[in-house]
């Protein structure tokens, strides 16, 4: 099988266990430093307005990332449940989880720490995605089909961040208030 060309544009949300703005992020291609206490905890989560992976629309779908990392871990392994939205078909969900594990490459995808790094990926489930405004910021809430319980984090304006997965112009990089809106794509060869 070829390279697989895909584009996805839309907004990034994240909340972590970090004093904002969180220390460990990688900005404008400068490595971040250690996570506020050592151990961290969060969500990151995007809304794709706009997608393409090969000839698939992927578009007005969610994806959610659940991770934990201990900073004194040898080389700081990340632990990860990926969510895809249970709007998404079959095609749709294995797409979207191939971009988002880094599988299909791209000059930015493999700067994320999930990808860069040694992870255990936990699992990978189909849920409901829900991002919605909630006064000064936004709530996630994800709950996968099986019956399992909702989850529910509220990201308040000043613990997330609203910026777009962006791989052609820099890596996923935003500060906890702002919003940017950029595209990660890749092109197969």
């Amino acid at each position: 099988m070829g390279a697989v060309t895909y584009s996805v544009r839309g907004s990034y949300f994240e909340s972590c266990n970090c004093d904002a703005i969180c220390p460990c992020r990688m900005t404008d291609g400068i490595p971040g430093g250690r996570s506020t206490y050592g151990v961290c905890f969060g969500a990151l989560s995007w809304l794709v307005e706009e997608g393409r992976v090969g000839d698939l629309d992927v578009s007005s779908l969610a994806v959610a990332l659940v991770v934990r990392y201990d900073d004194d871990e040898p080389g700081s392994p990340w632990t990860i449940v990926l969510h895809i939205d249970a709007e998404a078909d079959d095609h749709q969900r294995g797409a979207l989880t191939d971009v988002f594990l880094g599988r299909l490459g791209g000059p930015h995808v493999g700067v994320l720490p999930w990808v860069r790094k040694a992870r255990h990926l936990v699992d990978v489930r189909t849920s409901t995605i829900v991002l919605r405004p909630e006064g000064e910021g936004y709530r996630l809430q994800s709950e996968t089909p099986c019956g399992c319980a909702r989850r529910s984090l509220s990201l308040p304006t000043s613990s997330f961040a609203a910026a777009s997965l962006a791989t052609t112009s820099r890596a996923v990089s935003s500060s906890r208030a702002s919003s940017r809106s950029t595209t990660i794509h890749s092109r197969g060869s």
